[in-house]
């Protein structure tokens, strides 16, 4: 499984150690990433993940180390105008503004449980609060507090804000949200989903294998699988759950096995469904479906052949152009 910042922050944590988080909190144009993004800056000045590089990220990170030993936290507005694109080489016009916030050991169980939430796919909002006094408070779906104590009546509260993706300032609280990652079904086990799933996992996805086969389904060949399932192609269906956001890549062993998980999925309602193959092998099967009385708009909604087109041959090359199409369609 994907290591997180609040992986990386636990670690400081147990060491004595300390850093700062920063996060985008709004944009005003372009600029290399969306509002959300986050990156940690350790006191020994090491980096964790990224707000979009460039003279952005290096400023970002030059005023957090010099932050350190700051309890309070501070916005940081930067401004990526003509005369920065000719100094620095950034390519984005706008303005930036950045939430810094002191990493502090009164406040590990809170970062400990968001990151339960974000790696079990549980929702919750985390409100921090600098208006003279830095609180930060996780709230759960089942209304359960950890953190700074906050005063709620009822559940409006969570509701209201569960559903909004980007954080929200507001007179001096930032209030966020945690969302489960993409649920990513990958049915076959073969040397094509072996390159799939670690890399589904490291750009966010919550991956699980399944196969019949006991030897290719299993945990010393998917060690970045969320889970992974033996059991009959049509019959583990009843043992997921579809919402309508799950991704479905089809790479079994076999035509009939693809033919069999590609008629349970179209029952189902999924974000992205995608189908290996031939151009040949594939119009069959989709012109067979169409015959046999499913939506023929939901099946030319399959992704298939599947991936982008990138004339990919390897397993490996497939794999990156499968993981690209998710991306462009979780992006869109």
């Amino acid at each position: 499984m994907k290591t997180t910042i609040y992986d990386v922050i636990r670690d400081y944590i147990a060491n004595g150690k300390t850093g700062t988080i920063a996060t985008i909190v709004s944009k005003d144009g372009s600029s290399p990433r969306n509002t959300g993004a986050k990156m940690f800056v350790g006191e020994d000045e090491k980096v964790y993940e990224t707000i979009g590089g460039g003279g952005l990220e290096y400023k970002v990170q030059k005023h957090a180390i010099k932050s350190i030993g700051n309890d309070e936290p501070q916005l940081m507005e930067i401004r990526l105008d003509s005369e920065e694109v000719g100094s620095d080489g950034d390519i984005c016009g706008g303005v930036v503004e950045v939430f810094l916030e002191p990493v502090l050991e009164k406040h590990a169980e809170v970062y400990q449980r968001i990151d339960h939430l974000e790696k079990n796919g549980e929702k919750g909002i985390f409100i921090t609060s600098f208006n003279g006094k830095y609180q930060k408070t996780l709230l759960e779906e089942d209304m359960t507090i950890t953190g700074d104590s906050i005063r709620l009546d009822d559940d409006s509260f969570f509701q209201s804000n569960i559903n909004q993706l980007q954080p929200r300032l507001m007179d001096e609280t930032l209030i966020e949200t945690i969302h489960p990652s993409p649920i990513l079904y990958v049915f076959g086990a073969g040397h094509v989903a072996q390159y799939i799933v670690p890399l589904a996992e490291t750009v966010g996805f919550q991956v699980t294998v399944i196969d019949d086969r006991e030897e290719f389904a299993n945990k010393k060949r998917f060690p970045d699988a969320h889970k992974v399932i033996v059991e009959d192609f049509k019959e583990v269906f009843s043992q997921l759950n579809f919402t309508g956001e799950e991704y479905v890549v089809i790479v079994t062993r076999g035509h009939q096995f693809d033919k069999d998980v590609l008629e349970e999925s179209l029952k189902k309602e999924t974000k992205y469904l995608g189908m290996i193959g031939s151009r040949t092998k594939v119009k069959m099967i989709l012109e067979y479906l169409k015959k046999t009385g499913y939506n023929p708009e939901k099946v030319e909604a399959v992704h298939s052949p599947i991936g982008l087109s990138i004339s990919a041959e390897t397993p490996q090359e497939i794999a990156v152009s499968i993981v690209a199409e998710m991306i462009q369609v979780r992006r869109e």
